[in-house]
């Protein structure tokens, strides 16, 4: 919400300053920020340290990724380089940035690279960004580099683009803390040459990133999000140097929309003009209100024109600003050079001439204080078919007689007057007015208008019977004492005016602000409720507390309407309840008790609805006759039914994506499996028929080789069909759950070399490396099954890597498990497959030359794995190309002792 920060048009912002102080006792950030990987950031960083080292900064990297490219590995030459601090995770060892070495080095400048990754368990922190502050803390200067994929708010935004779900993220805070962001930017065509000239990722990898998530597309939306967001940024740090060197606004550098809003007729085509302007001009709109002590006395109709407005605003897409004042011009002004608006959005003046004549034009006035800035005057005249209609009565706010107070103002007035008794042998009689008058705003402050009022009267009788000459009459002889009377008694009525409208005002305040912290309150639960029965339920709690009333909430069900949940729980409606209810919701509007439209139902009904539609019914009811809420209630129900509305669309989306969701993954399953199967048993069924038909028509006349190698086709497409079958079977197994692991106890190397020997066929043309050692720990498993998920990994490496390549197989324990390894020199997974290669039938594009797949054996190997109680995950190695499957297995608890004996337990 844009706040005041000047308290006057020529005093800097004390906010701003303070701001501004803050940052004087840390380092300096600088973000180099890119819409995807290979423009240049890391160049750019290492060219602008270079031009700092020049000038005499010392420079130092923190840490730098080059990733081989030749360029950016002669530009780090020359740099002094901070040795990174090696962490031993899961038998490898990773290298980080060394935080300490860097403090105890104390550079001016420190060059940290990759701002949102995550680093190795065990460090510091967890995240870099993390580290960075830490830097920054220290005094020390940080320039880093960033991706617009990595920013927090934008990571929806990128996943629906890209279709790619970025994992690790930045906070929005990391950026609006940066005292510079240089946009590094490359067109499309630039970026996806530098990707075909293998300047960005291997050129087999690169193939399939401009296939999927460098298509020019993609490229062109996120750097539209780069430039908006790093201009966002630039307009924050425009504002606050405006601020805090008092500079009156506006400067045009991007344009920002004000509307006025208040009680007055036309408000609401007012904000509909803004946001019109505020779409055209492709700028932000705030709608602000000046609340001022004259308008504590407004009518009721006024105080539902003005909530109706701000309510419009908020859902068309405004910010709210409300803000206290007392000449309205002027601090609509100030509000808008603070906060560097350029437009105005204002109705044309309602008040008659010689109104104005009196209390001036707001209208006149704006135009004639605003300076620069463009004001837009808008005659706003609501038609009849545009004003909404009240179809709810309200009840009238009784407050019963209650004599009391009265009778304290007069314990106010007696005590008074003893004390003055006391005081009139000391003191004028002029002075003793003053006591009396303590009664008088003592009653005020306390009670209010009529019994400080009915005080005044009191004290003015006492004053004149006890202390006015002739005493202990009413009559007065003394012309000054008829002064003094009246000065009293004017005194006294104006003193109690003012200060019961004080008392009004705070009585107001303390009333907004239990509302508005009970519907933050109401608004936290909203948003921690995570299904649709615990936001119908703290809805109608709220309700019924804050209101005092029964509800009960109806949504559409099966093409009626039903009730879903009520505070006093109630379920049973009658019949006139049921036609209520069901014509508020087809018709949207108002019906049952109080209302116009079938008034004789118990319960008033109120259409639940968001900008969007509506959402359902919500029913009032309570043990008085006639209407339900007085005018101040009906205000307070319409936020807490917005709130509540949102919230239900919410959970009523998130239920209708999951349901669009799994019919999506339904779709795609019978597609992949109709696919798989044509493709994957017609191919060997096409292969043994072609074989076995040779054999029948031609085998005399074959020589004995052909026949071998025909007979070798059959027996090798047989076990392909037969695998395939088996995958089919074991999917179905597991999607099922009637997995039930044959457990025992088993040494991972037996499993391993028995994996080998059934895939000797498949892995003929490579190269097997096995590290698997003897005093490896036993593990409770299927064998079985271990072994189909080992095949599984072995069949997936050898389909991937190229002929004479190495796959690898290695094991160790760590930390309670033992881990196993699957290694191969393939092309590597892209990194938004790394956890989609799991799911049944999903296969990644392969080469040509690449044998096609069921896209089942990775999804079984994870379900065959988890069954027995371990993990398997995907990565890519950081050596040369090639994926690592780890498959990790816990050691059992009560595992014998070496060379014991095993117990039928254990087996």
């Amino acid at each position: 919400m844009p706040e005041d920060r000047t308290d006057s048009e020529n005093r800097p912002s004390p906010d701003a300053l303070l701001e501004h102080a803050e940052r004087e006792g840390r380092g300096r950030l600088r973000i180099f920020l890119g819409a995807a990987p290979g423009v240049g950031k890391t160049y750019e960083m290492l060219v602008a340290g270079r031009a700092r080292r020049a000038d005499g900064v010392d420079v130092v990297i923190g840490v730098v990724e080059t990733h081989g490219r030749k360029e950016t590995q002669a530009l780090v030459d020359g740099y002094e380089v901070i040795p990174r601090r090696l962490v031993d995770y899961r038998g490898q060892t990773l290298d980080e940035m060394d935080i300490d070495a860097i403090l105890r080095r104390r550079p001016a400048l420190v060059l940290v690279d990759e701002l949102a990754h995550t680093n190795a368990p065990g460090s510091r922190h967890p995240k870099r960004y993390l580290d960075v502050q830490e830097i920054l803390a220290q005094g020390i200067d940080v320039y880093t580099t960033l991706n617009i994929q990595h920013v927090e708010s934008l990571n929806d935004v990128v996943a629906q683009i890209t279709r790619v779900r970025v994992r690790e993220t930045v906070p929005d805070s990391i950026i609006d803390e940066a005292d510079d962001i240089e946009i590094i930017d490359l067109t499309p065509d630039d970026l996806i040459k530098r990707l075909q000239d293998g300047k960005v990722y291997f050129p087999n990898t690169a193939q399939r990133a401009i296939e999927n998530y460098f298509s020019p597309g993609n490229l062109t939306a996120l750097r539209e999000l780069a430039l908006r967001r790093t201009a966002q940024r630039v307009d924050e740090q425009l504002l606050n140097h405006m601020q805090s060197h008092a500079i009156p606004g506006p400067w045009a550098a991007g344009e920002r929309v004000l509307v006025c809003v208040d009680s007055q007729p036309g408000g609401a085509a007012r904000i509909r003009y803004a946001r019109r302007l505020a779409d055209r001009l492709r700028a932000p709109w705030t709608a602000l209100h000046i609340d001022t002590p004259r308008l504590a006395g407004m009518s009721e109709e006024d105080k539902d024109r003005l909530a109706r407005n701000l309510r419009l605003a908020e859902q068309l897409g405004a910010e709210i600003a409300t803000i206290p004042g007392q000449n309205v011009a002027q601090d609509i002004v100030r509000h808008a050079t603070t906060n560097n608006f350029t437009h105005i959005v204002i109705g044309r003046p309602t008040r008659s001439r010689w109104r104005e004549l009196i209390e001036g034009s707001l209208t006149y006035d704006l135009i004639r204080n605003a300076g620069d800035i463009s004001v837009h005057v808008i005659s706003g005249a609501e038609r009849d078919g545009d004003a909404p209609q009240v179809r709810v009565k309200a009840a009238p706010e009784q407050k019963p007689f209650q004599i009391w107070p009265y009778l304290i103002s007069t314990v106010y007035v007696v005590g008074a007057l003893a004390v003055s008794s006391i005081l009139d042998q000391f003191l004028d009689v002029r002075n003793l007015a003053s006591v009396l008058l303590l009664a008088v705003l003592t009653a005020a402050v306390t009670f209010g208008l009529w019994p400080a009022l009915y005080a005044c009267f009191v004290s003015a009788l006492a004053f004149n019977f006890f202390f006015l000459e002739p005493r202990y009459t009413l009559t007065i002889r003394d012309p000054e004492s008829i002064v003094a009377f009246v000065v009293f008694v004017v005194v006294a009525v104006i003193a109690s005016n003012l200060t019961a409208r004080v008392q009004r005002q705070a009585v107001a305040a303390r009333s907004r602000a239990r509302a508005t912290e009970d519907i933050y309150s109401f608004s936290k639960k909203l948003a921690g409720a995570g299904t649709l029965d615990d936001v119908l339920w703290a809805t109608a709690f709220q309700i019924a507390s804050m209101l005092k009333v029964r509800v009960v909430l109806l949504l559409p069900e099966n093409g009626t309407i039903t009730v879903k949940a009520g505070y006093p729980p109630d379920d049973t409606l009658a019949e006139a309840d049921i036609a209520a209810a069901r014509w508020a919701w087809e018709h949207n509007r108002a019906a049952g008790r109080g209302a116009d439209t079938l008034p004789g139902a118990k319960r008033l009904y109120l259409p639940l609805r968001t900008g969007r539609t509506a959402i359902g019914v919500v029913g009032l009811d309570n043990d008085k006759q006639g209407p339900l809420l007085t005018p101040e209630q009906q205000r307070l129900l319409d936020a807490l039914a917005d709130q509540a509305a949102v919230a239900i669309e919410r959970v009523q989306l998130v239920d209708d994506v999951d349901r669009a969701r799994l019919a999506a993954e339904a779709d795609r399953l019978r597609s992949a499996l109709l696919t798989s199967i044509s493709h994957d048993l017609k191919t060997p069924l096409a292969a043994i028929m072609g074989a076995a038909g040779t054999l029948k028509e031609f085998a005399p006349a074959l020589p004995e080789k052909d026949r071998a190698e025909l007979l070798s086709t059959v027996v090798s497409e047989s076990e392909r069909l037969n695998r395939f079958i088996a995958n089919l079977l074991d999917m179905t197994r597991i999607e099922s759950g009637a997995m039930e692991p044959n457990y025992a106890l088993h040494y991972v190397g037996d499993v391993v070399g028995s994996a080998l020997n059934r895939a000797q066929t498949i892995t003929a043309e490579h190269k097997i490396e096995t590290d698997i050692p003897a005093d490896l720990p036993m593990l409770r498993l299927d064998p079985v099954l271990f072994e189909q998920a080992l095949f599984n990994l072995l069949d997936n490496a050898a389909k991937y890597a190229s002929p004479g390549s190495i796959i690898r197989l290695q094991a160790w324990v760590d930390n309670g498990a033992v881990i196993l390894q699957v290694m191969d020199e393939g092309p590597g997974i892209p990194p938004g497959d790394l956890e989609r290669i799991f799911d049944t039938f999903y296969r990644v594009r392969k080469r040509d030359q690449v044998r096609a797949g069921t896209g089942l054996g990775l999804s079984i190997s994870r379900g065959f794995i988890e069954a027995m109680g371990g993990t398997i995950a995907a990565a890519n190695r950081t050596d040369r190309p090639g994926a690592i499957f780890t498959i990790r297995m816990p050691v059992p608890a009560d595992l014998p002792a070496l060379g014991a004996p095993l117990t039928d337990d254990a087996a």
